[in-house]
């Protein structure tokens, strides 16, 4: 349990990184950002997802292909980003940053998201789906300074 909150709070900071490190990018190229990738407006989840063992390759195989579509076709979808327990293989984590809750709405509708989730819901034993909230985000600016 100790290790959950563990990954649960570094999982939140990353998560608050990786939009900033968004604002910081579009500044750096001279854009101005829009309203639409604005963070006070960002839905950020971490989607833990359990997986029938016997379904996993067949999984991975959908969960990579959404996350990529969707990062390659949808300006809204900030991140998506899947991990693999160590521990337990069945597990899945999905790092979720959505530009606003339209770009969210958005992304339900699509197409891709569609074929994920209709094809998996026999492999899913069990999905939670918590909205997280950034706990420091101007603190997380520097883990982006040092990347460059």
């Amino acid at each position: 349990m100790k290790r959950l909150k563990i990954m649960i709070i570094s999982m939140t900071l990353a998560t608050t990184a990786i939009a900033q490190g968004v604002m910081d990018v579009h500044s750096h190229l001279g854009d101005k950002p829009s309203a639409a990738i604005a963070t006070a407006n960002m839905i950020v989840r971490i989607a833990e997802i359990e997986v029938y063992p016997q379904y996993m390759k067949e999984y991975l195989a959908f969960a990579n292909e959404v996350d990529r579509l969707s990062i390659e076709r949808e300006p809204g979808v900030i991140c998506l980003y899947p991990m693999q327990s160590a521990e337990d293989s069945c597990q899945i984590r999905i790092l979720e940053i959505y530009a606003s809750d339209e770009a969210y709405q958005q992304h339900l509708k699509t197409d891709h998201f569609q074929k994920y989730k209709q094809g998996t819901l026999h492999m899913v034993k069990d999905l939670k789906l918590p909205t997280m909230k950034p706990l420091d985000p101007e603190t997380m600016k520097l883990i982006f300074k040092k990347q460059r």
